[in-house]
């Protein structure tokens, strides 16, 4: 044995015996200070928390400089199988921390996420593009599929699957794509975790369904002749009278209405 690998392995094992006697489990970043202990570079593994949201419990795991992965734990998902399914999908350990990410808190509190450095290098390019759309929508709006679309230069057919791969919910906020529909997407999120994030977020549930059922897809105002998908903070903001309903956008301008420039309305 080299020289070198002794003195790491009596380091190992040094950090090792201050488990023993612990009645308690030990504290959630013990692991990280063997590895600190022992001169593993931090570069060489991730490190993960369990936070609380609107539909349960959130691991986030995160190296040296972003967020790797994520996954809800309201299907039962354990620590356990939480670092295996990590390591299968980047080939790095997940070590479990008591201090999260940097922002990843007060993303997660807001519902803005989009400046939080996330890392997507395991997906195409094209499934890339798709969630970085994504991660333009704002806290408490919705876009279909379709925009995805178009924002992600991709075809439609794309954006359901690269949903689905997901691998940062909730902070790649994939609750609030709607199929072209108007019917929720949730491709990579259990039944019911979309709808308790969703209403978090003060998305009126009954009035989106509402409009969706009678076809209404864009809503214009009477006084500033501009159109915009329903959830948009400038819909919200058209008082009941001067609301004007459309089915396409192709509608809406040969009444005379303009496109939002915030939410970018589009006809899929």
């Amino acid at each position: 044995m080299k020289q070198s690998d002794h003195e790491a392995l009596t380091r190992l094992e040094r950090a090792a015996g201050d488990l023993i006697g612990l009645a308690a489990d030990p504290p959630d970043d013990f692991a990280l200070r063997v590895l600190r202990r022992v001169g593993i570079q931090r570069e060489q593994y991730d490190t993960y928390v369990h936070l609380e949201t609107p539909a349960g419990g959130l691991f986030v795991a995160a190296g040296p400089h972003a967020v790797t992965g994520a996954a809800l734990a309201s299907a039962g998902l354990t620590a356990t199988a939480f670092e295996e399914l990590h390591r299968v999908r980047t080939h790095r350990s997940a070590i479990r921390s008591a201090k999260p990410f940097p922002g990843v808190v007060p993303a997660l509190r807001t519902g803005r996420a989009g400046r939080l450095p996330v890392d997507l290098s395991g997906l195409t390019a094209a499934e890339r593009a798709v969630l970085e759309a994504v991660r333009t929508i704002p806290a408490g709006q919705l876009r279909p599929v379709g925009w995805i679309a178009r924002e992600a230069r991709v075809p439609t057919t794309t954006v359901v699957g690269a949903l689905a791969r997901n691998p940062v919910p909730v902070l790649v906020p994939s609750h609030r794509v709607t199929h072209d529909s108007g019917a929720p997407c949730d491709a990579d999120l259990v039944p019911g975790a979309g709808d308790a994030l969703r209403a978090a977020e003060g998305i009126d549930l009954e009035r989106v369904a509402e409009l969706r059922r009678g076809g209404v897809v864009f809503l214009g105002s009477d006084t500033t002749r501009i159109y915009c998908h329903p959830t948009c903070a400038h819909a919200r903001r058209i008082v009941p009278r001067h609301q004007v309903p459309f089915r396409t956008a192709h509608e809406a301008g040969r009444a005379g209405y303009r496109a939002c420039k915030s939410c970018r309305p589009v006809t899929a």
